[in-house]
């Protein structure tokens, strides 16, 4: 932690001397340092009483003493300094006229020393052996208490802030109202990270710099916090005395300190704001929020956990469940949402967390957010550290005995292969990965030729709990599956959690091994119940596919998000009659979908390289008319023959299957670009009278879908939806006329169903089935 050493000539003992000091929190090595170094040799941590004397008798003085129960003399004034060791400057005080002075160290050997030393000459100075993490005094004792380096000394990386916390609880417990704090710090960032928020609700903070002796070069500086005892729900933000820029030390020291502080006073200035807020369990007794023991339905407050007895810190809400007609399932629960799944709205929003309440069926319940910190960690350990810190954010009302139940966010998967990683600079990192579940649906079971099959899945790292693209891998040799079976793109539902006894790890990485050295893309199953919905959709404009179907035309079809390729992969194979023009920005997804998910392109299928969008905007007819002057006002025919021309064009149908890159907006897909009014319009334009528009959208929020949807209806005369049972997917259809289908849906269904090309007519049904739930949004 860059103690300051002795400025001294060096001892003969000193090389030992020095080894003592390894562990600041260790009593033997105290003892054993200050029998080397002698009773009568002073040992000054950071400053000398010529630097602290100004700043000390100033704070220190009456008339800027703010205790309630100081008296106008400096005498009187009773001073507590933990941590002493054999410094000079409790002795240089008392000189000065502060004679209440009680000195604490847990060295026998020093304190031994040093009331030797003090007995005559100071002879009301009081020394004490304590430990300064446990202090035998009562509340509200003391109106000063300077700490010269002793937070410091508990505050050693390597063992966590378990003692320093410990010992600022004990300092805020024993001054007294308007006492002050006052610490002799190096400023470190671990030991601020601290000292800043623990003093933070009701107290009033300074920060102040020790003036420095005059030297050839910077070193390390001496800085003076000062926390007076005030108010105990008022929030201050930290004022500093002294100008940041113009301070000659440490480069690395003065950019932490003022990284620190700058993140320490916009939380402050966060409780200002009345902003939503992390607490810890003491700051959470300290603000009104209502006492915790009780229930208090719909109330929501943040917290971080752990630190003093536990391995790790966590950050939590606490949520108190609305009342409800069923008795609740427990009385407390707790949550644990793994890393993966962190940046969910689900699970970031104050309205995605009262969903979880409301399925959770606890009265209360607390939610866990783990971090990378946590990784190494099993679930039994964590629930074992956490026990006893949400132990006390148990209420009161539950029966005696009752058991605290933990749940898990899971992904469901039982064993998990990564075959590929690579990092795109216009996705981010992206996995290809084989997975076998823990369970799968029975009927998948039943119909396919193992018991266990094997996904292949596509992962944006950037929003890892979703699966962009869900394949069904199978051996050449294997039968293809008989069904089709319409499956979930949120891991959040995809997968039942309920356990069935898993094999071996040994023969599951078999399985998967197996595959991987022959292994083939099953384009005829639909592993994602929305590819499934959005076929289902076309059932919705069959008059126009079966009249273009007879008179031998192809459908225009655009799909803007190639992700693996497996909806365009679907569409070409199950529908012949398709033109099918798929849209990706990045190019590394084509070449993933092309190595790892068997994409292939032909005549009626191609790739464009291109922001959709743009794409869109190109066949419109004003960019049509722009294409052509800026045509003509080429000179160069080499740079016109390049340029590209569109001829006048309708779509018959526009696929939207665009993930956002942050769904912690609530909105996971489309990106944000694509439910805009503007797009709404470009899509229009390009949309033929009879056709198909159709947008994938995945948000957990009502409101979100609420605005997404009264957007496209202010641009399209008709919509329809499709809500996928249990997923968070939500199918939107829109056309530009009527769909006299919806009159009879059940029966276009069945007649859209000889349109698909599947070997076995079985396949289709799935789509037979979801094309019926299809509703008119009114």
């Amino acid at each position: 932690m860059g103690k300051k050493k002795s400025s001294q000539n060096p001892k003969p003992q000193q090389e030992e001397l020095l080894s003592t000091l390894g562990d600041f929190t260790k009593k033997e090595n105290w003892d054993k340092f200050f029998i080397l170094r002698g009773s009568d040799d002073s040992f000054e941590w950071y400053a000398e009483w010529s630097q602290l004397k100004p700043p000390l008798l100033s704070l220190l003085s009456p008339s800027t003493s703010s205790s309630s129960s100081s008296s106008s003399s400096s005498e009187n004034l009773q001073i507590l300094v933990p941590g002493c060791g054999n410094s000079r400057l409790s002795e240089h005080l008392y000189d000065a006229g502060f004679h209440d002075i009680t000195n604490l160290d847990f060295s026998k050997v020093v304190i031994s020393d040093m009331l030797r030393r003090n007995v005559r000459d100071r002879p009301h100075m009081r020394w004490r052996v304590m430990d300064i993490t446990s202090m035998q005094f009562a509340d509200e004792t003391y109106d000063v208490v300077l700490d010269k380096g002793g937070l410091d000394a508990l505050m050693e990386p390597e063992f966590g802030s378990k003692l320093g916390d410990q010992y600022l609880s004990e300092v805020k417990r024993v001054l007294k109202p308007g006492g002050k704090f006052i610490c002799l710090t190096l400023a470190e960032s671990h030991v601020l990270g601290l000292l800043f928020p623990k003093f933070r609700i009701g107290w009033k903070v300074t920060l102040h710099c020790v003036p420095q002796k005059p030297s050839s070069k910077p070193s390390l500086s001496t800085f003076m916090v000062v926390a007076v005892k005030g108010d105990s729900s008022v929030v201050d933000k930290i004022v500093s005395s002294f100008d940041h820029s113009s301070i000659d030390c440490n480069k690395e020291q003065i950019k932490g300190l003022n990284t620190a502080l700058e993140a320490e006073n916009e939380v402050r200035q966060g409780h200002l704001d009345g902003s939503d807020l992390l607490y810890s369990l003491e700051d959470l007794k300290l603000v009104a929020k209502g006492d915790m023991m009780e229930l208090s339905p719909g109330r929501r407050v943040q917290l971080v956990l752990g630190g003093v007895g536990s391995l790790f810190r966590y950050r939590a809400v606490v949520l108190d469940a609305q009342p409800q007609s069923l008795p609740f399932s427990y009385h407390c629960g707790v949550l644990l949402v793994p890393k993966t799944r962190v940046r969910e709205w689900l699970f970031t929003s104050e309205e995605g967390q009262w969903m979880v309440v409301e399925s959770a069926k606890a009265a209360r319940l607390i939610i866990i957010f783990l971090n990378s910190s946590h990784s190494n960690l099993g679930m039994e350990e964590i629930q074992k550290d956490l026990s006893p810190l949400v132990k006390l954010l148990e209420h009161e009302n539950h029966d005696s005995g009752a058991q605290i139940p933990f749940m898990t966010a899971g992904d469901g998967i039982k064993h998990r292969k990564i075959v590929h990683e690579v990092t795109s600079k216009l996705t981010g990192q992206i996995v290809v990965e084989d997975v076998i579940y823990e369970n799968v649906d029975e009927h998948l079971a039943s119909i396919c030729p193992s018991k266990e099959p094997v996904f292949r899945r596509l992962i944006f790292q950037r929003t890892e709990s979703l699966v962009q693209s869900e394949a069904l891998l199978l051996n050449e040799r294997s039968e293809v599956c008989n069904d089709e079976n319409g499956r979930k793109k949120s891991t959040a539902t995809a997968k039942s959690n309920l356990k069935e006894k898993e094999k071996t790890k040994k023969s599951q990485q078999s399985k998967i091994d197996e595959l991987n050295n022959n292994v083939v893309v099953d384009h005829t199953f639909v592993a994602s119940s929305y590819h499934t919905g959005i076929v289902a959709g076309f059932t919705l404009i069959l008059p126009y596919l079966e009249s273009m179907l007879r008179s031998k035309k192809k459908v225009e079809t655009v799909v803007i998000g190639l992700g693996a390729g497996l909806l365009p992969m679907l569409l070409h194979n199950c529908i012949d009659f398709l033109q099918i023009e798929a849209v990706e920005l990045d190019p590394v997804m084509l070449s993933l979908a092309k190595e790892y998910f068997g994409f292939c392109e032909d005549d009626r299928l191609k790739v464009h390289l291109a922001d959709g969008i743009q794409f869109l905007k190109n066949f419109t007819i004003s960019s049509l008319q722009e294409g052509d002057d800026i045509q003509e006002s080429i000179s160069d025919s080499s740079v016109a023959s390049n340029l590209r021309r569109h001829p006048v064009q309708k779509f018959d149908i526009i696929v939207i299957d665009v993930d956002s890159s942050d769904s912690s907006s609530g909105l996971s897909c489309p990106a944000a670009d694509f439910v805009e009014d503007s797009f709404f319009a470009t899509v229009k334009d390009v949309l033929s009278e009879q056709g198909l528009f159709i947008v994938n959208l995945v948000s957990r929020s009502p409101s979100i879908k609420e605005v997404v949807v009264s957007r496209m209806r202010a641009v399209f005369s008709h919509l329809y939806c499709l809500q996928l049972e249990g997923d968070v997917n939500e199918v939107v259809f829109a056309a530009n006329s009527n769909m006299c289908v919806m009159d009879n849906i059940s029966e276009a269904a069945l007649q859209f169903q000889k349109l698909l090309k599947f070997e076995n007519p079985e396949r289709s049904q799935g789509i037979v089935d979801m094309a019926k739930q299809i509703k008119r949004l009114k």
